[in-house]
């Protein structure tokens, strides 16, 4: 019987298809943000750290798609990409970019932890051993990422006031 013959699988199945999608809105948002970052060179190599990190969990999630038979949805990650774009537009009109930007990822990171938690539940539950080790492996790049976000708003807060003091555009 395959998965999609199932509640459960049918859900989990729709929860990979959802991960990829946002993976292709998280490289979008990021790939915004480090194409303007002039002031903040640690969060620049961080943010290209982590789209080739996204870039690796998307095809661990395309992998375990495929070998469910089926694939991503293209019009779900086509909406995640303009979501993603219109994210990073809203954002880099604010005088403030910089800030809102490491707030709103480290939301998205949050948001992505529960979505692998939840993935990992749900490849337990059908019995998709295989699949746990991909996800918890992504999950760990998130939680790294979320981490280090953490650890940098304090900083990246004060190091945006001291520019702005100095006369400096230091919103990204």
């Amino acid at each position: 019987m395959a998965l999609s013959d199932t509640k459960a699988g049918s859900h989990y199945l729709t929860g990979l298809r959802n991960a990829h999608a946002v993976e292709m809105e998280a490289l979008e948002i990021m790939s915004r943000q480090v194409e303007r970052l002039t002031h903040y060179p640690e969060m620049e190599a961080r943010l290209r750290q982590h789209i080739d990190e996204t870039k690796g969990q998307q095809e661990r999630l395309a992998a375990l798609l495929e070998r469910h038979g089926t694939d991503s949805s293209t019009f779900k990650d086509a909406v995640q990409v303009v979501m993603g774009n219109i994210a990073a537009i809203g954002h880099s009109m604010a005088g403030d970019e910089i800030l809102k930007n490491s707030f709103a990822n480290y939301a998205f990171e949050s948001f992505e932890i529960a979505a692998y938690q939840s993935l990992i539940a749900m490849a337990r539950h059908v019995g998709d051993q295989s699949a746990i080790g991909a996800l918890e492996q992504n999950l760990r790049e998130e939680i790294a990422m979320q981490e280090w976000l953490a650890q940098q708003i304090e900083p990246t807060t004060l190091k945006f006031l001291s520019l702005e003091e100095q006369g400096v555009d230091a919103k990204n």
